[in-house]
């Protein structure tokens, strides 16, 4: 039987890219926009597009296993 912190880092590196993308990527994106001064529709923040473009993105590494 493996030890619980090994088991846990399995996890992380398992879900590494998700992490990776809602960690770094969403946050990078939202920062370009907010930097950029885009005009986004009514009532979607900077924030919202970068969660969801950098989870899609993230999802599509978790499931290739590659970005891309």
């Amino acid at each position: 039987m493996e030890p619980a912190i090994f088991a846990i880092i399995k996890c992380i590196f398992y879900f590494g890219p998700l992490i990776f993308a809602f960690g770094f990527i969403a946050p990078l994106i939202t920062a370009i926009i907010s930097q950029a001064g885009l005009e986004l529709p009514s009532g979607v923040t900077p924030i919202m597009v970068g969660l969801t473009l950098g989870g899609l993105w993230g999802v599509y590494a978790q499931i290739k296993g590659r970005w891309l």
